[in-house]
C-alpha cells in the first residue's frame, strides 16, 4: 500500500488523457466536430486535467463551481479548490453550440481535446470584476477598505486575463488527446502525477516537499529546498514550463541552470528537476494554494512557501500566500480537504556576518550586513549586464544565464518593485 499523499478529492488521480485504440477512435471523431480555438491558459489546463494534475476535476467548471471556489474556496460539492479553471468563447461560438454537443478544443493548430457541453452561462464586466476582487484581491488595507479598483488593478496582469476574456464560459467533461510538444521538449524533465508518484515510491519517500519555480535559481531558492530536504524525505524542484510574462526568462533556460545547480551543489538521490504545464495565473496568495493543491496529486505533502511566494508586483504583502492557508475551509472530510501543508519559511538572505544563508528568524544582524535575494532582482542586474553581487546565485549558474542574456538581440526591461528590491525588510 503507498505512503504517499492522497490525491486531492478522493477520487485518485482523475485522468482524462487517453490511450491507444481509444485515443484513435476519438480523434477521428473529433474531425468531424465543431472546433473551438481555447487560449494557451485553457491548453495547460488541459494538459493537468489529462495527466491527473488537476484531479479530481474531469472538465472546466460550471457556474456553481465557479462561484463556490471564488467565494469560498470550494467546489458545489465542497471540495477545496481555490482558483477557478473556466473555458471562456465567443457568444457567436456558444450560439452555435448546443446543450449535449461534443465539440473539438484546438490550440496551436492541434485538437487537445473533446468536451461534451454541458453548461452555458454568461460573464459579464460586472462578473468579470467580481472573480477579480474575490480571486486577487489582497488582504491588505487597501482590500478591507474595498478600494479593489482604485489600486491600479490594469497593472495586475491576472486581473488583466480576466478582464480580456471572451463573454461566455461553457462547462462539460472533457476527453484530452494531446499533451501538447512537453513530453518531447523537456524529456525527462516534464513529469506526469503517476511518474513522480512512481519516482517517490521507488526512493521510498513518503514526505516531500515541493520547490515552485518560476524565475532562475538563486541561492535563497537554494537554501528553501534543502531545508525542505533536510525536514522531508526529499524534495521536488518543480519549475513552471508553460508561458510566463514578457521578459522572462525562458524555460529551457531555467530548466539547464536547475539542472547545473543540482549537478554541483546538491546530493542527487535527494532531488529530482521537475516542470510542469500551467501558465502563470498570477493570482497572488490563491495561486500559492493552487500550487499545493495540484503539488498534493504529484504526492507532495509540503509545499515550500517562501517571502512573496507566487507575488505580484507590490500588489500583495510578502507572507499573505503564507497566511491565506490558515484561512483555507475544512470539512473533516480527508477526500475533500486540502491536504498538502504550507512549510513556511521567513525571508532568506546571504549574511556576511553569519557568513551563510540565513532568515530574520536566525540572524540578528543589520540590512548592510545581508544580501538580499530575488528573482526579479537577479533578472535586472543580468539584463542589464550589470556586476552580480557575491553570494547572490553560484558562478556555474550565473555563467550560464549570462549566456543567454548575451544571446538576446533586444534589452528585456525588468521592473524593480519594493519586495524585489529589499525595501520593505
Amino acid at each position: 500500500m503507498s505512503q504517499l499523499v492522497a490525491p486531492h478529492g478522493g477520487k485518485g488521480l482523475v485522468c482524462a488523457l487517453l490511450h491507444g485504440s481509444e485515443l484513435v477512435a476519438e480523434q477521428e471523431k473529433a474531425a468531424g466536430f465543431k472546433k473551438v480555438q481555447v487560449s494557451a491558459r485553457a491548453k495547460g489546463d488541459l494538459i493537468m486535467m489529462g495527466i491527473g494534475g488537476f484531479s479530481p476535476l474531469d472538465g472546466f467548471m460550471n457556474k456553481a463551481d465557479w462561484k463556490g471556489v471564488c467565494e469560498n474556496f470550494q467546489l458545489a460539492d465542497g471540495t477545496f479548490w481555490p482558483v477557478p479553471i473556466t473555458l471562456d468563447i465567443s457568444k457567436e461560438d456558444a450560439d452555435a453550440i448546443e446543450l449535449g454537443q461534443e465539440i473539438a478544443l484546438e490550440a496551436d493548430g492541434e485538437i487537445m481535446a473533446t468536451m461534451k457541453v454541458s453548461e452555458k452561462y454568461e460573464m459579464t464586466e460586472a462578473d468579470k470584476r467580481w472573480e477579480c476582487e474575490k480571486v486577487f484581491m489582497g488582504e491588505g488595507e487597501e482590500s478591507v477598505d474595498g478600494n479593489f479598483w482604485k489600486i491600479a488593478p490594469e497593472d495586475h496582469p491576472g486581473v488583466i486575463m480576466v478582464m480580456n476574456q471572451k463573454d461566455v464560459n461553457i462547462a462539460g467533461p472533457v476527453k484530452v488527446l494531446s499533451q501538447g510538444s512537453y513530453p518531447d521538449e523537456y524529456p525527462g524533465v516534464y513529469l506526469t502525477p503517476a511518474e513522480t508518484r512512481a519516482m517517490f515510491e521507488e526512493r521510498g519517500w513518503s514526505k516531500v516537499a515541493a520547490l515552485q519555480l518560476r524565475n532562475p535559481m538563486h541561492r535563497s531558492h537554494e537554501y528553501l529546498a534543502k531545508i525542505g530536504i533536510e525536514v522531508c524525505d526529499g524534495v521536488l524542484i518543480h519549475s513552471l514550463i508553460g508561458n510566463l510574462k514578457p521578459g522572462d526568462i525562458p524555460a529551457d533556460t531555467r530548466v539547464k541552470a536547475i539542472e547545473i545547480l543540482i549537478d554541483n551543489y546538491f546530493v542527487k538521490d535527494n532531488v529530482i528537476n521537475g516542470g510542469y504545464p500551467l501558465d502563470m495565473r498570477y493570482a497572488g496568495p490563491r495561486e500559492g494554494l493552487l500550487h499545493a493543491t495540484f503539488r498534493q496529486n504529484y504526492g507532495i505533502t509540503d509545499m515550500l512557501i517562501g517571502r512573496d511566494h507566487a507575488g505580484v508586483g507590490d500588489f500583495y504583502g510578502l507572507f499573505e500566500a503564507q497566511e491565506i492557508f490558515d484561512r483555507v475551509p475544512k470539512t473533516g472530510e480527508p477526500g475533500k480537504d486540502l491536504l498538502c501543508q504550507p512549510m513556511k519559511i521567513d525571508w532568506t538572505f546571504y549574511c556576511h556576518k553569519c557568513d551563510g544563508m540565513a532568515s530574520l528568524r536566525t540572524c540578528n544582524h543589520t540590512k548592510d550586513d545581508r544580501v538580499i535575494l530575488s528573482g526579479t532582482k537577479l533578472r535586472k542586474a543580468l539584463s542589464e549586464g550589470a556586476d552580480i553581487v557575491d553570494h547572490f546565485g553560484r558562478d556555474e549558474v550565473l555563467d550560464h544565464l549570462k549566456k543567454y542574456y548575451a544571446s538576446l538581440t533586444e534589452k528585456v526591461e525588468v521592473k524593480m518593485q519594493g519586495a524585489a528590491s529589499g525595501d520593505s525588510m
